[in-house]
C-alpha cells in the first residue's frame, strides 16, 4: 500500500517582526483592509503551524463521531503541555523565592485548566452506542498512556514510579519522565519555600525521596494555618495559597469530569488500557493535590 505523506508542505518563511510604525504604514497602504498578498507562506501559518495541526487527525473508522473524540483528545494533550509549561515556570520562580512573580503563571494555570475542563463538553453527546461504533479499533489505546498527563501529575506531586513503565521502549519519552520524577514537584518547592520563610519543618520531610508522592504532614498544615491567619495585603504566601487552591480545584474538576465521561460512555466496563475503568478512576481521585492546603482549613 502506498504511504501517504501527511506533513504540511515545507516552506522556508519565518515570522518577520514588525514595528508599530510599519503596521500603521501597511494599514494606510491597504486602505484599512487586510493584506491579501504574500510572497511566501502566510505569516499566521508560519507562526501557528495550523496547516500541520490539521493533518494530525487520522480516524480509524468511518464513523463521523470519532473525529470529535480524536480531536478533543488532542486538544486535551495540548492543554496538558501548556499547563506543564506554566507549572514549571511557577516552580522555577518559587525556587528563587520570587513568590509574587510565581502568582502569574499559577493564575494562568488555573485558567488553562478551565479550558481543559471545557473540552469535555465536546464529548457530552457520546453514548455507549456511539463509542462502541469505533472503540474496538482503538485496541489497547487509553488516556492512561498519556505521557504529558503523567508529567502534569508529577508536577502536582502525584507520583508513582511504576506508571512510567509503559514508556520504556520510547527512550526519549521515558528519559523525560524519569527526569520529571527525579525533580521536586511544585508542592515540594512550596514546602521548601515555607522552610526558608522560617516555618519549622522537619529535615526528614525536606530531604525525602522526591520520586515518591508527598504524604500530608502536620507541620506543613500548621504553617498554612499560620499563613492564613495574617489577612494583610502584603502577605504574599496567603496569595500563593489561594492561587494553588484554584489550580487544585480546577485539576480536581478535570478528574471528576473524566470519571463522569467514562461513566456516561462505558458504564463500569473494563478500560481499554487494561484497568478496571471506572473503579480505577475513583481510586485515583482519592489522591489529593496539595493536601495540607485543604486539611489546614479545618483548623482555621
Amino acid at each position: 500500500m502506498e504511504k501517504t505523506d501527511l506533513r504540511a508542505p515545507t516552506l522556508t518563511a519565518t515570522v518577520r517582526p514588525a514595528t508599530p510604525r510599519q503596521r500603521v504604514a501597511r494599514a494606510a497602504r491597504n486602505g484599512g483592509r487586510p493584506t491579501l498578498e504574500f510572497t511566501e507562506r502566510v505569516p499566521y501559518d508560519t507562526y501557528v503551524h495550523a496547516s500541520t495541526l490539521h493533518t494530525l487527525q487520522q480516524p480509524l473508522s468511518g464513523d463521523p463521531g470519532e473525529m470529535s473524540f480524536l480531536m478533543v483528545s488532542q486538544i486535551m494533550e495540548l492543554y496538558f503541555g501548556l499547563t506543564c509549561h506554566e507549572l514549571r515556570e511557577a516552580r522555577r520562580l518559587l525556587r528563587a523565592d520570587r513568590v509574587w512573580d510565581a502568582l502569574a503563571p499559577l493564575r494562568r494555570t488555573a485558567l488553562h485548566l478551565e479550558g481543559l475542563n471545557a473540552a469535555w463538553r465536546g464529548l457530552r453527546w457520546m453514548t455507549p452506542a456511539d463509542f462502541n461504533r469505533f472503540r474496538d479499533l482503538l485496541g489497547e489505546g487509553s488516556g492512561f498512556q498519556s505521557a504529558m498527563y503523567r508529567q502534569l501529575e508529577f508536577l502536582l506531586g502525584l507520583r508513582d514510579p511504576a506508571l512510567i513503565r509503559p514508556f520504556r521502549r520510547q527512550t526519549e519519552t521515558y528519559a523525560q519522565l524519569q527526569a520529571a520524577l527525579a525533580a521536586p514537584s511544585l508542592w515540594d518547592e512550596v514546602t521548601a519555600l515555607l522552610a526558608r520563610h522560617g516555618f519549622d519543618l522537619p529535615a526528614e520531610l525536606l530531604d525525602r525521596d522526591v520520586r515518591e508522592s508527598h504524604e500530608s504532614h502536620p507541620t506543613v498544615e500548621a504553617a498554612w494555618v499560620e499563613i492564613y491567619a495574617d489577612t494583610g495585603p502584603d502577605n504574599h504566601l496567603r496569595l500563593l495559597g489561594e492561587a494553588l487552591t484554584a489550580v487544585a480545584e480546577e485539576f480536581g474538576d478535570w478528574r471528576y469530569q473524566h470519571l463522569k465521561a467514562v461513566q456516561r460512555t462505558m458504564g463500569a466496563k473494563v478500560g481499554s488500557g487494561g484497568s478496571a475503568g471506572l473503579a480505577w478512576l475513583r481510586r485515583s481521585m482519592d489522591r489529593v493535590v496539595f493536601p495540607e492546603l485543604w486539611s489546614a482549613r479545618t483548623a482555621m
